[in-house]
């Protein structure tokens, strides 16, 4: 009998179990966050300053919610970054499954945003609930990185609660591997945000 999983419930040990996922903790495995990053003009840099700035101010009226976060932290970022022009497009709530033939597994759910290039996944970006952790979405979307249709390339994702930026590497290959980036948080000293969008410029770079 097939199983079916909405993806916005499945757990790590899921993904262990069902796919044999690995996660790889050796930093040469994902160097693309920190190596050959490129840099920001003076006007990226302002509007990024302003994008934090906002994020400030909303924390002085709470509850921000998802797509408060979405509104005045993710979807800034991809404007300035260009993302919303060629030959990039943006998807929302792109519905996407996963399979897993030998054990009859079926993953099912929608992602927040999905961003593309040429056909490839370039991200898959799940943005929560503010008072959700990063750790609430690494399973969510990593059953949503395993659905990708080009298995010959990594993908590559990031998860934003608004206060927080992680990047994240799947491989594949006979058993999927994974890694992390380390935590980018938006009210650390200076602006992190610079950091975020010069490891999203990278990425697209690598898959071009």
């Amino acid at each position: 009998m097939v199983q079916t999983f909405q993806a916005k419930n499945i757990t790590i040990r899921d993904l262990i179990d069902k796919f044999s996922l690995q996660f790889v903790e050796d930093l040469q495995f994902f160097r693309e966050w920190q190596e050959n990053l490129p840099d920001l003009t003076d006007l990226e840099k302002q509007l990024l300053d302003k994008v934090k700035a906002g994020y400030i101010n909303l924390l002085n009226y709470p509850p921000v919610l998802e797509n408060v976060v979405k509104m005045s932290m993710l979807d800034p970022i991809l404007f300035i970054g260009d993302f919303y022009l060629a030959p990039f497009h943006v998807k929302a709530e792109q519905s996407v499954s996963i399979a897993e033939e030998d054990e009859g597994v079926i993953i099912t759910g929608s992602l927040d945003v999905l961003v593309l290039k040429d056909q490839f996944w370039v991200m898959v970006i799940e943005s929560k609930k503010f008072d959700f952790s990063i750790e609430a979405g690494r399973a969510q979307i990593l059953a949503y990185m395993l659905a990708n249709p080009h298995p010959e390339k990594p993908s590559y994702g990031m998860i934003t609660t608004g206060g927080s930026f992680i990047f994240l590497k799947l491989i594949k290959g006979e058993r999927p591997q994974y890694s992390l980036s380390k935590t980018f948080v938006t009210l650390n000293p200076g602006n992190e945000l610079y950091d975020v969008l010069r490891i999203l410029k990278r990425l697209c770079e690598t898959v071009a």
